[in-house]
């Protein structure tokens, strides 16, 4: 189905890790379902079309029917996709993402951007997933991404504050590990959570940042940005191989 139904207890999550190709179906289902619910279920060639537009996705993928077609077989299998049948008609696709992963709207919209576009800084999040689900501005968002990390889908790749990184956490081991490794630095240097006692925590949060915070928060916040592009530029790499294996076989 592709909303929660209203006052229905909700199950437990089914999800398992997905690798980059399921990744992309899913989101793709996912995005247009709240997006352009008229074309909604969708066809094999328009889930195609959606995994390689050029707009809303990194990396770009050049993915054919066949590709998406086994993708979508697998996701079948892990309960996530379902198939329609059309009486006769040409087979359409519809997602569960909400019981397979146990979220509420926005926490999908939140979830479906990073499926899109991989590790991004939570600012840019906020605007992106806003054009699926209302989220106001980074305070509307910080529940949201609170209580996706607390259950596991949601992993923080750099400290708290301006220019965070953070990403889905479906990634398979090895693509996880190797994540987290690029921002291994950054999440070091993570401040522990100040407890609110006689007030201190709100003098500190109040308080403004000096001329030696700011300095030192606009460079953490680049690096953090620059390690994302990495990990981008690694995922393309990543799928330009493969493809160049399959044509050697």
């Amino acid at each position: 189905m592709t909303s929660p139904p209203p006052n229905a207890p909700r199950p437990l999550p089914a999800w398992k890790p997905l690798d980059a190709p399921q990744r992309r179906v899913l989101g793709v289902l996912i995005e247009k379902a709240k997006t352009t619910p008229a074309g909604y279920p969708m066809t094999l060639n328009a889930i195609v079309t959606g995994c390689n537009q050029k707009n809303n996705r990194d990396p770009i993928t050049a993915y054919d029917d066949i590709d998406v077609g086994n993708t979508l077989g697998e996701l079948a299998t892990l309960g996530v996709v379902s198939e329609i049948d059309w009486l006769g008609r040409t087979a359409k696709y519809k997602h569960n993402s909400y019981e397979w992963l146990g979220v509420s709207k926005p926490e999908l919209a939140v979830l479906t951007e990073l499926l899109l576009r991989g590790a991004q800084a939570i600012g840019d999040l906020r605007v992106r997933a806003a054009r699926m689900e209302p989220i106001a501005d980074l305070a509307a968002l910080k529940p949201i991404v609170d209580g996706l990390i607390a259950r596991r889908l949601m992993i923080e790749l750099s400290p708290a504050g301006r220019g965070q990184i953070v990403s889905h956490n479906l990634y398979t081991a090895h693509e996880l590990a190797e994540l987290k490794s690029r921002f291994a630095g950054q999440i070091s240097r993570s401040e522990p959570v100040q407890l609110r006692e006689t007030g201190t925590a709100e003098r500190r949060e109040a308080a403004p940042a000096g001329p030696r915070e700011t300095e030192v928060a606009e460079p953490s916040a680049q690096i953090a940005a620059l390690r994302a592009e990495v990990v981008r530029l690694a995922e393309r790499v990543r799928i330009l191989e493969v493809r160049i294996q399959n044509v050697r076989e």
